[in-house]
């Protein structure tokens, strides 16, 4: 239960879906946690750990405004005293439509979210990570920067960036004691994942059937699956792991 008892969290795109296990998971194991996520739920998560005896504060932000992300991660170290982790979970799917008949606009806009903002979030962390004497910074991937799909190009391209981005953080920053490492999920239905399905005219039972056959533990994953491996990385208990690949994917890239 106090795994990260005097930790401060800042979690991207907390409101809901992954971010919103990790936050909870984190909060329950001592962490005072920052929700940072243009979706205002975000107030009602930070109320409910404030009214458990937690720390958390929410601020409703688009991850690709600097200015906005400065401003976040001041006010998240003012206000919570510091910051030790940094979860960049924050993320859209895009468009599911072939390389050759997807628009410069699409492609943009899914960089800017998936990759921009996980720069701008980090750029903006890392002097209170120094400042704490090191931390862990955890950017969540996916299978789908490791192996292709056959689909959606954009954010495979984005996850895959979001892969080497981190190992090449975690050797810039090493000796600083400022970890960096990726979590790459399998298919855990979130609203991403709900869009995803929706989008391509199947119902939700269809594509579970379907996703759950590919997955050799059986079964897609839980938020709470990926949430412990954020607690994992974000804890004393991995103060040797960074540049690493956390695969939590029930066996899907094992083929």
């Amino acid at each position: 239960m106090n795994r990260l008892a005097g930790k401060v969290a800042v979690v991207t795109g907390g409101s809901s879906g992954l971010g919103l296990a990790i936050v909870r998971r984190m909060a329950e194991e001592g962490a005072a946690v920052a929700i940072l996520d243009l979706d205002a739920q975000g107030e009602a998560v930070a109320e409910a750990i404030r009214s458990t005896g937690g720390k958390a504060l929410f601020a409703q932000l688009d991850v690709t405004d600097e200015d906005r992300v400065r401003a976040a991660m001041q006010a998240t170290a003012t206000q919570l005293g510091g910051i030790d982790v940094l979860v960049n979970n924050a993320g859209i799917e895009g468009e599911n439509t072939p390389t050759d008949k997807l628009t410069l606009s699409e492609w943009n806009r899914v960089m800017a979210v998936n990759v921009t903002a996980v720069f701008l979030c980090t750029k903006h962390a890392v002097p209170y990570l120094r400042q704490s004497g090191g931390g862990s910074i955890i950017n969540i991937s996916s299978i789908y920067g490791i192996v292709g799909g056959g689909d959606i190009p954009p954010y495979h391209a984005a996850k895959g960036a979001v892969r080497t981005m981190s190992k090449n953080d975690a050797l810039l920053y090493a000796p600083e004691r400022i970890r960096v490492n990726s979590i790459h999920p399998g298919f855990v239905f979130t609203p991403l994942v709900d869009r995803y399905v929706q989008d391509n005219g199947l119902t939700h039972d269809a594509a579970k059937t379907h996703l759950d056959a590919l997955h050799p533990l059986g079964g897609t994953g839980t938020p709470d699956d990926i949430a412990w491996g954020a607690v994992y990385l974000a804890s004393d208990e991995s103060r040797w792991v960074t540049g690493a690949e956390l695969v939590i994917d029930g066996g899907y890239t094992a083929r």
